[in-house]
């Protein structure tokens, strides 16, 4: 089973083939393709760390839902005695993607470890 390591949005999200996940508001449409550089990928026994992406390698990804809401975060400060209570929230708006593929732009090569030192 490969895994990949992908960045979105100054997060960075550890995926495999077929996972659906919330990143951050992306401007994109419904059902469009997208295309993530892996930072690292993981297949089988192999690792392949990249500098600061791994050469030869994409994920790519769909878009299910370009706006989904979730629900409000709310984040309130309170001290006993003191009058003192603010109340903040805010609602996050993802992006729902699923992986489709992680894939090697040159297909049947194996990544290459890195060199330890």
């Amino acid at each position: 089973m490969k895994k990949a390591v992908i960045v979105s949005g100054n997060k960075q999200y550890l995926v495999t083939e077929g996972d659906q996940l919330a990143v951050d508001r992306l401007a994109v449409a419904d059902k469009e393709k997208l295309q993530f550089d892996p930072l690292l990928v993981i297949d089988g026994q192999t690792v392949a760390v990249g500098q600061p992406t791994v050469a030869g390698f994409k994920v790519d990804a769909e878009v299910i839902n370009p706006l989904e809401r979730q629900p409000k975060v709310v984040a309130i400060r309170f001290k006993a005695k003191k009058r003192v209570h603010k109340r903040r929230g805010e609602r996050p708006q993802k992006t729902i993607v699923r992986i489709t593929k992680i894939k090697s732009a040159t297909s049947g090569s194996k990544p290459v470890d890195p060199p330890q030192g």
